[in-house]
């Protein structure tokens, strides 16, 4: 979500008073925004943190500049009424998306509750076919993202209900920005302005909220409340808060620790062949430039 902050600065041109012209492209498919970035074709991007992990561990040399939301409940576990805990998941058939955000949300779960994906039946489904399968009786958990978490809990009455969320893992799945390292240091300038830009968007939304829910809807052909509802399950890190994600602990606030399970399941499944130094994927001389001295 936090690509909508960006939205709202570029359509406010806020980019400009740092001497920038900012041309945002969306991608249907996430999967295509590494290799843009990688190749040139663009210069920067807004990652979840487990691209910049994979791709760093592949070679790429990507940094995260800056931290910019985590999900706060966007992302959620749902299960038949009559499972009540993620200890009930055991020989259960779970349907998820393998390597994306349902699955680190689902492995963090398990290990919270002393299982694992060997106590579960997983069956990759995508996250926008998990209420399908739930309707029909398919599967009686799934994970998936919002707005679907709230199309399965409506649906049917009361036969569903979220079991666990993102809520309970914050910073696991984290909205990040990202440059490659030699872009950074050609034009460290430019990565300051479009930080300084992001920054400028963020306090407008939080100081003119009807406004830049009008300028999201309009943009995604949505109605300002949906707007609303989409921005109410992340969390935006205000600038101070910013330099947490960078300290060296083992919370899920901490790109260290949420680095930890993501590249533990990489390295699991084979996407990567070792886990990268945590510390080769960030960068945070600038954003301690923009800190308040």
């Amino acid at each position: 979500m936090g690509t909508l902050r960006f939205l709202v600065a570029s359509k406010l041109d806020l980019y400009k008073q740092y001497g920038l012209k900012v041309d945002l492209q969306f991608f249907s498919d996430p999967a295509l925004v590494p290799p843009g970035v990688a190749s040139g074709g663009l210069d920067g991007a807004m990652f979840t943190y487990d691209q910049v992990l994979g791709g760093v561990a592949q070679g790429f040399d990507y940094k995260v500049v800056m931290p910019i939301d985590f999900s706060n409940g966007g992302d959620a576990i749902v299960a038949s009424t009559n499972i009540n805990s993620v200890a009930d998941f055991k020989g259960k058939t779970v349907g998820y998306s393998r390597l994306a955000a349902a699955d680190y949300l689902l492995q963090y779960a398990l290990e919270q509750n002393g299982l694992s994906e060997s106590d579960i039946k997983p069956v990759n489904v995508d996250g926008d076919n998990v209420a399908g399968a739930m309707a029909s009786g398919s599967m009686e958990i799934g994970v998936t993202y919002q707005p679907n978490v709230d199309r399965i809990v409506s649906m049917s009455g009361d036969k569903f209900h979220v079991v666990y969320s993102s809520k309970q893992a914050p910073g696991l799945i984290t909205d990040v920005l990202t440059f490659k390292a030699s872009y950074i240091a050609k034009k460290p300038g430019v990565v300051k302005g479009v930080m300084q830009g992001y920054l400028a968007g963020l306090d407008y939304m939080k100081t003119h909220p009807e406004e830049s829910a009008k300028i999201i809807a309009d943009t995604l052909g949505i109605t300002p409340e949906e707007a609303k509802l989409q921005l109410q399950d992340t969390y935006n890190m205000p600038l101070e808060e910013m330099p947490k994600s960078f300290e060296k602990n083992d919370s899920t606030t901490s790109f260290y620790g949420s680095g930890a399970i993501i590249g533990r399941l990489l390295l699991n499944s084979k996407q990567i062949k070792a886990v990268p130094d945590i510390a080769d994927t960030l960068d945070m001389a600038i954003l301690q430039e923009l800190l308040p001295k």
